[in-house]
């Protein structure tokens, strides 16, 4: 009996349990207005995470200034809550603080379950906005 490549693949496919994905979003808050290229320690912004894979235990946040990404403007790790919001004062880390106009930052969640990552979320927004 043969079957053709694409039929193999669309009953693998069909059999295949649909996962949802892994997402996080935030808002800069209330955090001081900042375009000296000199940033300061501020709360972590408020996040919002949804479809936290099953057996999740912390999530690490890590900031990235994506028009200078060699700065480390930091993160934090936290325990993972009900939920699923990370409220302001989870963690401190160095502020977005562009010299002179806008930047796109992106925060980058990692779903872990002790060392092993299980899911990486990423959300992205422009500073100042």
């Amino acid at each position: 009996m043969r079957f053709l490549p694409s039929a193999i693949a669309a009953l693998i496919l069909s059999a295949a349990p649909a996962f949802a994905e892994f997402t996080i979003s935030f808002d800069w808050g209330d955090i001081p207005l900042c375009t000296t290229g000199r940033p300061g320690k501020v709360d972590n912004p408020r996040f919002v995470i949804k479809d936290l894979p099953e057996g999740t235990t912390r999530i690490v946040f890590r900031l990235k200034d994506l028009d200078v990404p060699s700065y480390n403007h930091g993160g934090g790790k936290v325990t993972v809550n009900a939920d699923g919001v990370i409220e302001p004062g989870a963690f401190r880390y160095k502020s977005p603080c562009p010299p002179g106009g806008s930047h796109t930052y992106e925060w980058t969640a990692k779903a872990q379950a002790g060392s092993k990552t299980l899911a990486t979320a990423k959300a992205r927004r422009d500073y100042p906005n």
